[in-house]
């Protein structure tokens, strides 16, 4: 579970990256989810889009997508979404640390 301080660490990284996954009017397909896995394994965030013709809200999609491949929905606005997942093996993005509290 993502912090809101880890949240607004990858949001901001997020606003340089290139949306590099469109879901069309054929939905969440098998394709899409490998797709999304692949890329969320080489670079841990990933910025989607929900194109008009697709009958998914972008929050629907986030949702579904972050269910589906055990990642953390980051930020949705409009038609765009951002997940993260950590790289178990080589962890590409450092994460703020959560302080403890006494």
């Amino acid at each position: 579970m993502l912090t809101s301080k880890q949240r607004a660490q990858l949001r901001g990284l997020a606003a340089k990256e290139d949306t590099i996954l469109q879901i069309g009017k054929g939905g969440i397909s098998t394709n899409v989810i490998m797709q999304l896995n692949n890329a969320l394994e080489a670079r841990e965030l990933v910025k989607c889009r929900v194109l008009e013709n697709s009958m998914l809200t972008s929050r629907a999609a986030c949702d579904e997508l972050a269910e589906i491949c055990r990642a953390e929905p980051v930020q949705v606005i409009g038609s765009r979404f951002v997940l993260y997942r950590r790289n178990q093996k080589e962890p590409r993005i450092e994460l703020i640390r959560s302080k403890n509290k006494r």
